[in-house]
């Protein structure tokens, strides 16, 4: 059995442009076509296109499809309209995060959720054994959908160009069926950059015409191909978690200061529950570790796993961390502990190889789009 990674439906196509290849969740991703600060700054400036085939698609579907998923997952999702999109989470009983998720309503009694690609068969796992009892059925549709992105403040304009959809009317975290340069797709206002941006769901038969049509249509205004590693720079600078880094199974949603996503008033039980209400009164009563931004006062990059340090004891600790295009200096997110957590707060370090390299405590995200 070949143990080679997958390759989306635009690996050609990638390695036409000259991409350099990485091996990301056992898929072949692009992660960068030539500057990663220049495929960044694009973003920021103008547009980028993405190819994000790697995530998980899975279907729900059936009577029950919102009960099942009010059950499994710990957001409210059966109070979802029709057309809109939700962020939540998927939980293990003891409340660790499994995987934290977007969900759209298609339908009545139709979803779509979407995983992190390091985690697709996770959850589909978990929803599938979770269905047990329900009238709903649990569709493995990974192969069924290819996942282009166009990012950024010049993407309403060139998405424009090639569909008729009302753009203006759909609002963020939500989706549509429509056409796009003649390809049947799924317009959802969602992203994972910080900015003004769409994700389409297309056929990956599909996914060549469209990268094209595209490009062609975000010539004039500068669209760019990107690759994975300007998505992180750019998450980074949103405030955005990344799972495995921000999000792990050692932690529960309010561990991540995520809590807002646990819905209890919902009816009926749900995965994780009585743990996640344990957790909801440790975080009131005795508050854990706070994700918080750290900006370097000097040039030295910290990285996940990199000790946070004051007065020469270790504080916390980085999750993610890189040189920020946008700001020009080294951010990091971190977990610290409360009484250092304060925006401004100063004598904070991060142990790089010994060294113990001057940073701030700001409040996140470090990047917010302008309206």
């Amino acid at each position: 059995m070949s143990n080679a990674p997958r390759q989306t439906a635009l690996d050609a196509l990638h390695r036409s442009l000259g991409a350099t290849m990485t091996d990301f969740a056992g898929w072949d991703m692009p992660l960068r076509y030539g500057s990663e600060r220049d495929e960044h700054l694009a973003v920021r400036t103008r547009a980028g296109l993405f190819d994000l085939s790697h995530m998980g698609e899975i279907t729900v579907l059936g009577p029950q499809a919102a009960a099942l998923l009010d059950f499994a997952l710990v957001g409210n999702i059966g109070s979802v309209a029709v057309g809109r999109a939700r962020y939540t989470m998927i939980c293990q009983e003891d409340g660790g995060i499994l995987d934290d998720l977007i969900v759209y309503r298609l339908g009545e009694t139709e979803y779509m959720v979407v995983a992190n690609a390091s985690n697709a068969q996770t959850v589909l796992d978990a929803l599938t054994a979770r269905s047990a009892g329900f009238d709903a059925e649990v569709r493995d549709d990974r192969e069924a959908y290819a996942l282009l992105a166009v990012q950024g403040p010049a993407s309403p304009g060139i998405l424009a160009q090639l569909t008729d959809a009302d753009l203006d009317g759909l609002k963020y975290y939500a989706g549509l069926p429509g056409t796009v340069a003649g390809v049947p797709a799924l317009i959802a206002r969602t992203g994972y950059t910080g900015e003004d941006g769409f994700e389409l769901f297309v056929e990956p038969r599909y996914a060549e015409k469209l990268w094209s049509a595209l490009t062609e249509a975000g010539r004039e205004a500068g669209l760019a191909p990107c690759g994975l590693s300007c998505r992180d720079t750019l998450r980074l600078e949103a405030g955005m978690p990344l799972y495995g880094n921000e999000l792990t199974t050692s932690l529960t949603p309010f561990d991540a200061g995520l809590g807002r996503v646990v819905k209890f008033e919902k009816e009926g039980d749900f995965v994780g529950r009585a743990a996640l209400e344990q957790a909801a009164e440790r975080a009131r009563t005795a508050p854990p570790r706070v994700l918080v931004g750290l900006v370097a006062e000097g040039r030295r990059v910290p990285r996940a796993g990199y000790d946070v340090v004051a007065d020469g004891t270790v504080i916390g600790t980085v999750t993610s961390g890189a040189p920020s295009p946008t700001l020009g200096k080294p951010i990091a997110m971190a977990y610290v502990d409360q009484e250092h957590a304060a925006p401004g707060t100063g004598g904070v370090g991060v142990d790089i190889r010994g060294s113990h390299e001057p940073y701030q405590v700001v409040a996140l995200p470090f990047y917010k789009r302008r309206k």
